[in-house]
């Protein structure tokens, strides 16, 4: 027999916030990297970087705030090999996506290894005593972490930067077109290099908000894969941070509903319940991809990559 409790509503939507909070941040990070023609398929290997240095920083410092810049600057770190090397020396973007993407793996293997088994104590519960006195979204929202809080104010930040300011038109109009930008007098590359190190530096937070905040502790390639997974829902995004949420929730929310699965007793091997989240993202990035190949959206200097 199921347990129903188990599938709270109020429950099920806090953990699918925390859930979906290191992919949004990957999310809008690879977002902002491909808007200016860039992309960079070592975002898992970046949040790899910035989830073991999160998470070593956190444990020599005891503060999690400083794991979480440690985290963003490593994933800034990795970041600067692809701008380096896609940038600087032109490069197949590919390619070096894929490079960073093994090179974070290996390292992380490496160095990660004196880390396996160790907790920190991360963020848990640290708002409760403010909003416990709030009525009615007191309960919900005390038992929401810094770092989904940040994710959910990031979001509408960074997508009214990118299409209510100055700034944020100079970098779509070099993810459109290089040749017309560089012509009115825009410097494409050290655009295209702020992209993709601002990139990196949401990839790298995304992975410290994993390991210091959502699981608190390392283990060994502990993204699974949610770094291509990011890349993938950029598409389904249509390449706007508004739209980030509701992509990342797709796997945030899949996620949480599988261990709720678990957690109720369902007679289903675990290994298929967990095939859930990458199942349904799979199926809509498919659809995404076909409406955006068909209606456009995608940034005009992206296609020049597949050619």
């Amino acid at each position: 027999m199921l347990d129903s409790s188990a599938f709270n509503i109020s429950d099920l939507t806090v953990s699918s916030l925390r859930s979906s909070t290191p992919i949004l941040l990957a999310i809008l990070g690879e977002t902002l990297t491909q808007r200016v023609g860039i992309i960079n398929l070592g975002v898992e290997g970046q949040m790899l970087v910035g989830a073991l240095a999160g998470f070593a920083a956190t444990l020599s410092f005891g503060n999690p705030w400083i794991g979480l810049l440690v985290g963003a600057l490593a994933g800034v770190l990795m970041s600067s090999l692809h701008a380096g090397l896609c940038v600087g020396l032109k490069a197949n973007q590919i390619a070096s996506g894929i490079a960073v993407l093994i090179l974070g793996m290996g390292l992380t293997s490496f160095y990660g290894i004196p880390y396996v088994g160790q907790k920190i104590h991360g963020f848990h519960h640290l708002l409760s005593a403010h909003w416990q006195t709030v009525p009615i979204l007191g309960t919900f929202v005390s038992q929401l972490t810094p770092t989904v809080i940040i994710g959910l104010i990031a979001t509408p930040l960074v997508g009214i930067w990118l299409y209510r300011t100055r700034t944020g038109l100079i970098w779509r109009s070099v993810g459109e077109s290089v040749q017309v930008a560089r012509a009115t007098g825009i410097n494409p590359a050290f655009v295209q290099v702020q992209g993709v190190l601002i990139g990196g530096f949401f990839s790298g937070f995304a992975g410290a908000a994993m390991s210091v905040d959502y699981t608190r502790d390392w283990v060994e390639n502990m993204t699974g894969g949610r770094g291509l997974v990011a890349v993938g829902l950029v598409i389904v995004a249509r390449w706007n941070p508004f739209l980030a949420l509701p992509a990342a929730l797709l796997f945030g929310g899949s996620e949480a509903f599988y261990l709720r699965l678990q957690t109720a007793g369902v007679a289903v091997s675990p290994y298929l319940l967990a095939t859930i989240p990458y199942v349904v993202t799979l199926l809509v990035l498919l659809v995404s991809y076909y409406l955006a190949n068909k209606e456009g959206g995608a940034p005009q200097g992206l296609t020049a990559i597949f050619r």
